[in-house]
């Protein structure tokens, strides 16, 4: 029988927009917070994000960046708006928005006024660069992270074609989500402890910049720097996907002992004797000719084949899928990844689940709401 939820009774009143803010939200959705989505009148950009929905802003990307959660819209240019938001306030624990901070002030809800609103309230702003640097005024999007940290030129040291790209995902967005929510979390647990509420700042510049330079500092992380920046195993250009039979797969040989029984499992036991595989050393130094002696003899037997092979000796290896397929995916069939659920405006629809599991039983999040869905009930209740 489920139980409940891990946060719940933590009332979390959200004024995010596009996907940096509301990933932060929807992590705390699925964990049983009850969060209050504020947007305006025709509702959050991204509801229209993707493919056209049967009802008016309930696009595809929003059925699952925003399930679980309550919508209230107000127009918060309007007297009324101020005065529903500020009565959401008084009950909430979590105040957390991405308007900038001028913006936010003018409207009437900087720190200072929703702490006077609520004494003990977590301010969390979620913004694009820090406060205390030039860019602190400046718009932030994901390509605009992507490019300002340097993601962008990644695949040009990997490929050689010069051209600066983003990896194509949201990448920066989501990853500042979930500092979002893990600061969320952490200013909770203080004020469980102390009573004291606090401002959180959460920049995405710095918190992407602290994602890709956990291991991308490299050759400047000493002072004098020796060597360039970027993990080399990363932007190695023939450490890619290999061919096999009738596709591709990737293979891992990370430790010494997985290059030698690869080499082996691969018919070519000699190229760990040859000089310049002999050593781990040596390895290290030539490891894209070693990527590239894979290359050459996985066509011998197809994808299955070597996934096989690979499971029965202990080499991690999994074969290359197109994202279309990701559905159908035998391990995250098993574990109920994609779920089919009936939503009660757009019918059938699959949903991802929460990625973290729990002992304790717990009731899933409900679908996504639509615009003002809660105004009623929820202004009423405030």
């Amino acid at each position: 029988m489920a139980g409940p939820r891990m946060l719940e009774g933590m009332r979390v009143v959200d004024l995010t927009s596009v996907v940096f803010g509301p990933y932060a939200t929807a992590t705390l959705a699925d964990l049983g917070a009850d969060v209050i989505k504020v947007e305006g009148p025709t509702g959050d950009q991204f509801r229209y994000a993707g493919i056209p929905a049967k009802t008016t802003g309930m696009g595809a990307c929003h059925m699952n960046l925003n399930r679980g959660k309550q919508s209230v819209a107000l127009d918060l240019k309007t007297p009324e708006g101020k005065a529903g938001l500020a009565k959401l306030l008084e009950g909430a624990d979590v105040f957390i928005h991405n308007v900038r901070r001028a913006g936010i002030e003018r409207l009437g809800f900087g720190y200072e006024a929703v702490k006077a609103i609520r004494p003990d309230i977590v301010y969390v702003h979620c913004v694009g660069f820090g406060s205390g640097g030039p860019y602190r005024d400046l718009q932030a999007y994901d390509d605009v992270i992507q490019a300002a940290t340097g993601t962008t030129t990644l695949l040009p040291r990997a490929d050689g074609d010069p051209r600066p790209r983003y990896l194509p995902s949201l990448i920066a967005d989501k990853v500042a989500g979930l500092h979002a929510a893990y600061a969320t979390l952490a200013a909770i647990i203080h004020r469980l402890r102390t009573g004291e509420g606090q401002f959180v700042e959460v920049p995405m510049f710095e918190a992407f910049s602290h994602f890709m330079m956990l291991e991308h500092l490299y050759g400047k992380t000493f002072v004098p720097q020796t060597y360039p920046a970027g993990y080399p195993r990363q932007i190695d250009p023939e450490r890619q996907p290999f061919p096999t039979a009738d596709g591709w797969i990737s293979i891992v040989p990370y430790t010494d002992q997985s290059i030698g029984l690869l080499a082996s499992l691969l018919g070519a036991p000699g190229l760990v004797e040859e000089e310049r595989f002999a050593s781990p050393k040596a390895r290290a130094l030539n490891m894209t000719a070693f990527y590239a002696e894979i290359a050459k003899r996985t066509p011998a037997r197809t994808t299955a084949e070597w996934c096989r092979i690979f499971a029965e000796n202990q080499i991690p290896a999994m074969p290359v899928r197109d994202i279309e397929d990701l559905v159908d995916d035998p391990h995250l069939q098993a574990v109920d990844f994609f779920q089919r659920r009936t939503h009660p405006t757009e019918g059938d629809y699959l949903r991802t689940r929460a990625p973290v599991s729990f002992s304790v039983p717990v009731t899933e999040a409900g679908p996504a709401p639509a615009i003002g869905q809660h105004n009623a009930r929820l202004l009423d209740e405030a």
